[in-house]
């Protein structure tokens, strides 16, 4: 029998590349659930493709279209984050595919993980905002996690057969992102359609954006603690512009591994549903003929000042990390609506770090808190930058 995947986010940039996946191996897995937030059409389109058991649209506004388009169907229909809970935690599911962009996907993460499902992480946002919560959680649960970012894959992948003590230090690599070789002075001009032209990858706007200031790699470096159990003097970054080592683990011998591939999605996505096995697939190969020459490089902590803000986050703890996640993600919008400017985008997060109350060991309802005031402090500071203008 196939494995029932859960989709969180099926219609976002993972969620339609792992639906690509679960298509090439249709004896192997099986889409079960389906979830998205807003984008009724297309949950429609892949739940008439791949006929899951449910789909969930999470903006209730959208509930009878999405009802009266699939009623035709023995699908069962919700609408609600609550309801995406509840499926998660009624269903047969085997592993839970967390691929919600946002602080929006931490709850039926924690539903699934309550279930004892096997998660396939590709919201880094969970563990940077309740990262200690969740681990005590997999540990009671029994349930397990794999990451999905690229990154946290090749760390998982070298570490193994590895004594997890062995460990000396990571380094994950990072592209630079649009505008790595862009003189400082310049980046105050640059628009969001500009930041949206990932060099690399294909991924979502949030993350892209992300990308292009490298918080995307100070949301990694939190959510590597976490996974791996580290301590932050233990994750390092790395910029590699070719995006084909897609991280390092350096061992207390003085030996490295690294994982090596091409920078698709769908192979990190592929390994965490088929692990522990390794399925035969016709995705792109790396030719090295293509690839002669690598480059590394110290990130610039002054150009992407949003890197040093997730290491202060992370140092300090508590619902720091909360906060800085709840800050970008109000930073980013205003950016992709035009109301703030990209080297703004790190002067609210600083300002939601300094303005907000540190809670050492907050629990899930302080940490919803500290993310409502987070959001408020950083609405209130974009406010204050278009008075200026």
């Amino acid at each position: 029998m196939p494995q029932k995947i859960a989709l969180l986010g099926s219609t976002g940039s993972i969620g339609t590349q792992a639906l690509d996946v679960i298509s090439r191996y249709p004896d192997d897995f099986k889409a079960g659930i389906l979830t998205a937030g807003e984008n009724v059409d297309l949950l429609i389109s892949q739940a008439r493709k791949f006929l899951p058991d449910s789909v969930v649209i999470g903006n209730k506004d959208h509930y009878k279209k999405l009802r009266d388009n699939l009623k035709d169907t023995s699908i069962k229909v919700y609408a609600g984050n609550e309801a995406i809970e509840q499926v998660i935690t009624d269903s047969d599911a085997n592993v839970v595919l967390a691929a919600i962009v946002g602080y929006s996907g931490l709850r039926p993460v924690i539903a699934a993980i309550k279930a004892g499902k096997k998660i396939a992480l590709a919201n880094k946002e969970t563990l940077v905002v309740a990262g200690e919560i969740i681990s005590n959680l997999v540990r009671e649960t029994g349930s397990s996690i794999i990451p999905v970012d690229s990154e946290h894959s090749a760390i998982f992948q070298c570490l193994i057969g590895e004594d997890r003590n062995s460990v000396e230090h990571i380094t994950l690599t990072a592209s630079g992102g649009p505008f790595l070789n862009m003189p400082y002075e310049k980046l105050e001009k640059v628009s969001p359609k500009d930041a949206l032209k990932h060099p690399n990858w294909n991924m979502g706007d949030k993350v892209t954006i992300d990308s292009a200031t490298l918080m995307n790699k100070g949301l990694e470096v939190i959510e590597a603690k976490w996974l791996f159990n580290l301590v932050p003097e233990q994750i390092k970054v790395t910029v590699h512009p070719q995006s084909i080592i897609h991280s390092f683990v350096h061992f207390k011998d003085g030996s490295v591994k690294a994982q090596l591939g091409m920078p698709d999605m769908r192979l990190p996505i592929l390994f965490a549903l088929s692990h522990p096995h390794r399925f035969s697939s016709e995705l792109p190969r790396l030719d090295f003929r293509k690839y002669p020459v690598f480059t590394f490089a110290e990130p610039d902590l002054k150009k992407f000042r949003n890197l040093y803000l997730a290491y202060k986050a992370l140092n300090m703890g508590g619902n720091m990390p909360c906060i800085l996640n709840a800050a970008n993600e109000t930073a980013v919008k205003a950016f992709l609506s035009g109301e703030i400017g990209f080297m703004e985008m790190p002067d609210v997060v600083e300002y939601a770090l300094e303005k907000n109350s540190y809670i050492a060991s907050p629990e899930l309802e302080s940490l919803e808190i500290s993310d409502s005031k987070a959001r408020e402090t950083a609405i209130d500071f974009i406010n204050k930058l278009k008075n200026r203008k």
